[in-house]
């Protein structure tokens, strides 16, 4: 990848499309990777995406992963429609899930999606509003 070189992927998400989960995660991770990503950097990046991807399909009505690799870094913007996060300062402790019994029973709703797409980015910015939706911002720096 040259200096000026950037890649925009854009993946629609849609609720409850088990059949697909981590599709996006796993294509953003393998574009990186042929890029020439390190693979620790390439590793959080789809961590990131993948709990990006499951919280949409799981909580929300839908939604977009729009991602921007450049040289240094990848941008993460994340986007859903409802219900929106009540108490987002709750939801991002570990642990914390609002996942029903069956998404549970999937082996899916541990609490641990914002805590780790937090953790494994070096910038996360999060807004939410009940009925509306949720917006994510991740960078991940590749050195």
């Amino acid at each position: 990848m040259n200096s000026r070189q950037v890649i925009n992927l854009e993946f629609q998400l849609k609720s409850g499309d088990f059949e697909f989960a981590g599709e996006a995660s796993s294509q953003i991770k393998r574009i990186v990777q042929q890029i020439g990503v390190k693979p620790e950097i390439a590793r959080r990046i789809a961590i990131c995406a993948y709990e990006a991807e499951m919280n949409v399909i799981i909580h929300s009505q839908g939604g977009i992963i729009r991602v921007e690799i450049l040289p240094e870094q990848t941008d993460l913007y994340v986007e859903d429609r409802g219900p929106g996060i009540d108490d987002v300062n709750l939801a991002m402790q570990e642990g914390y899930s609002t996942a029903p019994d069956h998404i549970r029973n999937m082996g899916f709703g541990a609490g641990m999606g914002l805590p780790n797409m937090a953790r494994c980015s070096d910038e996360f910015t999060i807004t939410s509003e009940v009925v509306v939706g949720t917006k994510i911002h991740m960078t991940i720096r590749h050195i």
